[in-house]
């Protein structure tokens, strides 16, 4: 064609064919990523029942703490103590408080009273002052020499659990759809399927950090609907950390509730001492993912010919895990998890992952239902932790 000095969309008005301009893109803008449920992968094993179970075990606990305010004589010299849990400590055993060297052994038990009685200062060790609420460790039981077998002592393994809970959405377009040209999409039925699995998959990470079980009817029936309890719900409250109030210390000065290196170590460290976990995920909403990608800001440094400038942290590691942080949309402004991902999964009920259902039609129209049924195995809650009262 010779060249006319006219813009081509002069001319294109006056062609029937090119009457309409619409792009074969549709653009979606909603949020319906899943960062967590990506991080978490698919689980190794299904579901067989809407009630699913799984059994827990722990190893006899060596630690406990000192339950009394005053002491007699004194607090460095006093023989009776008073714990919280006398049932974890034998005639033998040598404990230690948490600081300085003293090392006591236990000489009687008095299960009444809670009290065993101990020598101070064993071994030549210089006694403390002992304090209430102060953490006493078993380091090991001296046996004497002949001596009967102790009674026998073990923890009991745990049943836990959680309900399924379905996801659904309908589908349903015309033939008159089915059959005119469309803009943007080759089957209109496959983009409403699309569509609508997106949105399940959105709801299926929103209820998996968030969802709770029905207390009163948690199994559910034709007239109740079932919910599963979420990676919240499932924290044992002993892992549930309250900035500035004692275990977790305040942002930066008392009072400040800011997310800072300080607060992530520590609560990392509780959970550390409270299990063997490998915590490799921290999961936050947007503006504490911003507070973490800030630690280390005053000692960045670049020099003047760099052109970039990255403001990111994704992996954090410490002396108690490394850790990935993902941000997720779907977590509360306030709150910050810490995970051991080899103790979750999301399981589908057994031929119930998410997929889409024809439906028999009663009229000039395509129907179907998509749907999945999925529940939460949350193992050893004290593997994982939760920070709450963030800013």
């Amino acid at each position: 064609m010779p060249f006319s000095g006219k813009a081509t969309y002069t001319a294109g008005s006056t062609l029937p064919e090119l009457m309409e301009d619409v792009s074969d893109l549709v653009s979606l803008v909603s949020p319906y990523e899943t960062p967590l449920l990506d991080a978490l992968g698919d689980a190794g094993k299904e579901a067989h029942s809407t009630l699913h179970e799984w059994l827990e075990d722990e190893l006899l606990p060596n630690i406990d703490t000192i339950n009394q305010t005053t002491f007699t004589p004194s607090a460095t010299a006093a023989t009776a103590i008073i714990v919280g849990n006398i049932g974890r400590f034998r005639v033998g055993d040598l404990v230690r408080p948490p600081i300085g060297r003293e090392l006591m052994l236990v000489t009687a038990i008095n299960t009444g009273t809670s009290t065993m009685t101990v020598t101070r200062a064993y071994g030549g060790t210089t006694a403390i002052s002992l304090s209430n609420t102060m953490k006493l460790t078993i380091i090991g039981n001296a046996a004497l020499e002949g001596d009967d077998r102790p009674d026998p002592r073990s923890t009991n393994r745990l049943r836990k659990r959680n309900y399924t809970q379905i996801f659904t959405a309908a589908v349903e377009v015309s033939g008159s759809m089915l059959a005119a040209r469309r803009h943007g999409t080759g089957d209109e039925l496959d983009m409403q399927k699309a569509n609508r699995l997106r949105e399940l998959l959105r709801d299926l990470e929103n209820t998996a950090i968030n969802g709770v079980s029905s207390i009163a009817n948690p199994q559910g029936n034709a007239s109740t609907r079932r919910t599963m309890s979420g990676i919240i719900a499932n924290i044992n409250s002993g892992n549930q950390f309250t900035v500035n109030a004692g275990v977790i210390p305040a942002g930066s000065g008392a009072g400040n509730t800011d997310l800072n290196e300080a607060v992530l170590n520590a609560a990392m460290r509780q959970v550390w001492e409270n299990s063997s976990a490998q915590l490799d995920i921290i999961v936050v909403p947007a503006a504490l993912k911003r507070r973490i990608n800030n630690f280390y800001a005053s000692a960045r440094q670049a020099p003047v010919t760099q052109k970039s400038f990255t403001d990111l942290i994704d992996v954090y590691q410490s002396d108690f895990g490394t850790a990935r942080v993902i941000v997720s949309r779907w977590m509360p402004a306030d709150t910050m998890l810490l995970l051991d991902s080899s103790r979750i999964e999301l399981l589908p009920l057994a031929g119930r992952t998410l997929g889409y259902k024809p439906q028999a039609s009663t009229g000039d129209r395509d129907s179907g239902l998509i749907v999945g049924e999925y529940t939460l195995e949350m193992r050893n809650d004290t593997a994982h932790g939760l920070v709450r009262g963030l800013t």
